[in-house]
């Protein structure tokens, strides 16, 4: 589980070519995939200007609905991905990878939220998420930066223009 926690930007690059060659994207597919897409990584952004990674159990913002709203941004960026791709296959090699990695890369940082923080993390997950005592703070956008959140939009941005690009040369060549 490590091993997949650790690799799995790095893994990422192994399944995106295969998910661009399956591809099967229309202009349609394209702009709803984006949609979702861009909704994933505006949870991502909001929850990179509120956390203070392995400083502090954070708890505002979406921490205050979601345990790991990082992850839950990925997956909806995810499944933006795979509408846009517009092919079953390519949707199914998506969520396998979601599902296998971030379930590790889950397992991993909560191992280490318990061994850093320990009894203040246990606090935080049994109040569902908006602990009494957890520090309130406001979002921003220098902490999303400092987080570097950019790199998930950039990679965003980037399968879609990909995928945008297939769709004009397949247009072009009647593919």
């Amino acid at each position: 589980m490590e091993f997949l926690a650790r690799f799995r930007v790095a893994l990422g690059w192994v399944f995106a070519p295969l998910v661009l060659i399956l591809a099967n994207p229309s202009t349609e597919s394209i702009v709803v995939g984006a949609i979702v897409g861009l909704a994933g990584e505006a949870i991502r952004i909001w929850a990179a200007g509120h956390v203070n990674k392995n400083r502090e159990v954070t708890s505002s913002g979406p921490y205050r609905y979601f345990a790991h709203p990082l992850y839950v941004g990925s997956s909806i960026m995810g499944v933006g991905l795979a509408i846009a791709s517009a092919n079953p296959i390519a949707a199914a090699l998506i969520v396998v990878y979601l599902a296998v990695t971030l379930r590790a890369a889950i397992r991993n940082e909560e191992a280490f939220l318990r061994r850093t923080f320990g009894a203040e993390y246990d606090l935080y997950r049994r109040w569902s998420h908006g602990t009494p005592n957890g520090i309130p703070r406001r979002f921003s956008l220098s902490r999303a930066l400092e987080n570097r959140e950019y790199r998930a939009l950039v990679g965003l941005v980037g399968a879609l223009l990909l995928l945008a690009i297939k769709q004009r040369i397949m247009d072009r060549f009647g593919g």
